[in-house]
């Protein structure tokens, strides 16, 4: 349903699955010189879902429509200037506008305070500006089906550093964004020898803070909400094969493809679960032929789609045509050691993920040798240099020998991407290199006509161990899912298979909720120290909602008797929102409060008016008013306090109102109000709304609807997603019911993080894809 070619009127082009690989295959193999052969060649790749091109391809390869190939960018350089500013901010429209996420540095941007010389003005700092980045994102998402996904980057020596750290603090900012903090060598040193560290722009010294203090924040702020996540620059660009002639200053929004101004994320993996032979026996094992014969057939068609996709920007093509640069990776790597009896995390699901992953770069490299010697090396292939890069020269001597004789067609290779959707896709198998999630889940289906259908899912091994040793089985140790693991294990995994990466890994080290803060701390100094490239945690907290709570099994309830259907005057309670079935009719007198509004275009104040009923001791939103003596907006504020009011009085969680006007998105351009830009004159009045519903206590002070849809707090919002005992030994202990966070395109509660992404497991939203 996500995937296949459908007309214009939702009837399906693609009949079959099969059919959809066939449209990618042979879309691909159009700019070869033997496109038939070549078309049966990928077609057979895919076609038991051994080789999973990312989303985009799948979605977009041979439709004729003018989409991007490409997953994600980074965009270009920011200039330090409103004119360049701005001029950024359209080019990341056009790219989403075509389904491709992005990445920003903003470090280039003059910190809050700063003066801007010839207007007689102070900057208002990087972080007022990623705030119209996130007002244009939601523009393009609700615009069209696309999600919209960003990465902000902002360096660890830059003054607004600390703002930046504790942004996502404040519930409902910058929710476009994934932010990381780039961290250098020296800034892990000085953190190490407890130094003075100096914040810098353009040379000149802002301020010095203790490094110590500053890693703190860093980590405290993660700790609490889960931003920011960090990425090890130095390291980044010192492995780059590239280093000779680019550098590297942001990531794509999941954090796998670090990229240069106007780099492309062209992505590809290797369905590990399918290789596996022999199954739960003293046999199984990867089919490492196998293995050597995909891996080429895949490099190519990654490599034709450079040729095949079209590009948001002139710039992008560019870029991609000048490198070449593709990232092949893996997933269903847990399920693959499941069925090969290895435990995630132990010393031999290290050996093996090793041994697996140094096969594939070492075919990959080869691979694009061969394709170089057909084809040519991509054109700012430069050999000498090439083969003295740091990541190069961990090849075997052999492919080094045949880079140097042949050249190289990509200049990267590898990289580890999410996989949420396309490992669903392929039998559910695990998502990239993550543990598995959930063994057994119930997932809701949005229908073509509407209707909503439960469908449970299990995982890939899980379903084949049920069928070959019975539902009763008990499972053996090496069923380990997120919730029963250690972070360290996350991080010896990341590490062992960032050894054969070229660029990044997109991961979550999922922590327990009880971690104390001195051990969740070292969580990312043992990243850095086992070679990490980047830390992305995520650890269940008030502000993100989510709690992960380990129980017993529990006996089933008797169901209760159904009670007849309340009367039409009568209202239902659900947790502590009011639902009513009619609207309830006005009290003669109301209390309420009248809010002035200054909206700096208008020459008049907008008097906004909000009135509370009070229902069972609890006071809650009833009505608007808007008043101003600016008659140019007078119908439209009559009609939209009208519908407001409607609803208000129909009951049920009406907080989403105020993120609804919040994210109105005025082309003409927002305001500055207090320091901060405001987007439109509707986002002021939702803003208003918020602020009432915080005083009256109808909101909770930290929370903004944006909060209500991560809280997860009402009742209803809960889900259990359970799956079977994880050990011989503790049969009764089952893996941990889950209250996730509601999802913001299905509703339902499902919202749950891995690989750097709000995933749901309900209806395949993937923030990042």
């Amino acid at each position: 349903m996500k995937y296949r070619l459908k007309m214009l009127d939702g009837q399906p082009v693609d009949k079959t699955v099969s059919d959809t690989w066939t449209r990618v295959a042979k879309a691909l193999a159009e700019v070869e010189t033997n496109p038939a052969d070549w078309t049966r060649r990928f077609a057979q790749a895919l076609s038991n879902f051994e080789f999973l091109p990312a989303g985009r391809i799948i979605a977009g390869a041979g439709t004729g429509r003018t989409v991007t190939l490409f997953n994600c960018f980074v965009m270009g350089t920011i200039p330090d200037d409103m004119g360049g500013i701005f001029s950024n901010l359209r080019e990341a429209a056009l790219t989403m506008q075509q389904g491709g996420g992005i990445g920003y540095d903003f470090s280039t941007l003059r910190p809050k305070g700063s003066p801007v010389l010839g207007v007689g003005a102070d900057a208002s700092g990087p972080l007022s500006f990623m705030d119209v980045w996130d007002a244009m994102c939601r523009t393009i998402m609700s615009a069209g089906h696309r999600r919209g996904a960003m990465m902000a980057t902002l360096r660890c020596d830059h003054p607004d550093i600390e703002a930046f750290i504790e942004a996502k603090r404040e519930a409902g900012r910058l929710r476009m964004f994934n932010l990381s903090v780039l961290v250098t060598d020296a800034f892990m040193t000085a953190v190490r020898q407890d130094d003075a560290w100096p914040l810098v722009f353009n040379g000149s010294v802002f301020k010095t803070v203790p490094a110590r203090d500053l890693w703190d924040r860093i980590m405290r702020a993660t700790y609490a909400y889960a931003e920011p996540g960090v990425i090890f620059i130095d390291r980044i660009n010192q492995q780059n094969n590239l280093w000779y002639t680019e550098s590297i200053s942001a990531t794509n929004p999941c954090g796998e493809q670090p990229l240069p101004p106007y780099g492309a994320c062209l992505l590809g993996s290797i369905n590990l679960a399918a290789l596996v032979r022999d199954p739960f026996t003293e046999q199984a094992r990867l089919d490492m032929d196998r293995l050597a014969e995909l891996v080429p057939v895949a490099i190519r068609m990654m490599d034709n789609v450079v040729d095949a996709s079209r590009f948001p920007l002139p710039e992008q093509q560019a870029e991609a045509k000048a490198k070449r640069r593709i990232g092949l990776g893996v997933t269903g790597l847990a399920d693959a050691l499941i069925l090969c009896r290895a435990r995630y995390g132990s010393e031999q699901a290290v050996s093996l993920t090793e041994q697996w992953l140094a096969a594939l770069r070492r075919h990959a490299y080869l691979a694009s040798t061969g394709l170089a010697a057909e084809k040519g090396a991509f054109p700012l292939f430069d050999s000498e240099k090439f083969v003295e890069g740091a990541n190069v020269r961990t090849l075997d001597a052999d492919v080094r020998e045949a880079i140097a004789k042949h050249g190289i067609r990509n200049a990267l290779l590898t990289s580890i991407a999410p996989t949420g959707t396309i490992s669903l896709f392929a039998d559910n198998i695990s998502s990239g290199i993550e543990p598995v999630f959930a063994y057994s889940y119930d997932r809701t289906v949005l229908m073509p006509d509407g209707s909503r259908r439960q469908e449970e899912v299990s995982d890939h091994a899980y379903r084949l161990f049920r069928q070959k040793f019975g539902e009763d089985a008990p499972l053996p140790e090496y069923f380990v899912d997120v919730q029963t693991l250690t972070p360290a294990a996350h991080v010896v995994m990341q590490a062992v298979a960032q050894r054969y990466i070229d660029s990044s890994i997109s991961k979550t080290i999922n922590c327990p909720e009880d971690l104390s803060f001195e051990a969740f701390k070292d969580v990312y100094v043992q990243a850095y120290d086992l070679g990490c490239k980047g830390c992305t945690t995520y650890r269940p907290n008030d502000i993100t909602g989510s709690v992960l709570a380990v129980k017993k099994t529990e006996p089933k309830a008797e169901p209760k008797p159904r009670t007849p259907a309340p009367a039409p005057s009568q209202m239902q309670e659900a947790g502590a929102i009011v639902y009513m079935t009619q609207p309830l009719d006005r009290p003669e007198v109301l209390p309420g409060q009248t809010y002035k509004l200054r909206w700096p275009e208008s020459d008049h104040a907008l008097y906004i008016t909000l009135n509370d009923i009070i229902q069972d001791g609890r006071r809650r939103p009833f009505e608007v008013f808007i008043n101003s003596k600016n008659m140019e907006h007078y119908a439209w504020t009559v009609a939209l306090t009208r519908m407001i009011s409607a609803v208000f009085r129909r009951g049920g969680d009406i907080a989403f109102v105020v993120e609804e006007l919040k994210a109105v998105f005025d082309p003409r351009g927002g305001q500055w109000m207090g320091g901060r830009y405001v987007p439109s004159l509707l986002a002021a009045i939702g803003e208003v709304i918020e602020r009432h519903m915080i005083e009256i206590g109808f909101l909770p002070e930290h929370k903004s609807h944006a909060g209500y849809m991560t809280g997860d707090s009402k009742e209803s919002a809960r889900q259990r997603v359970n799956s079977k005992p994880s050990t011989e030994e503790d049969p009764g202990d089952v893996s941990p019911p889950v209250r996730l966070r509601q999802c913001p395109q299905c509703g339902q509660p499902g919202l749950l993080r891995q690989e750097g992404c709000d995933l749901c497991a309900n209806c395949g939203y993937s923030k990042c894809s």
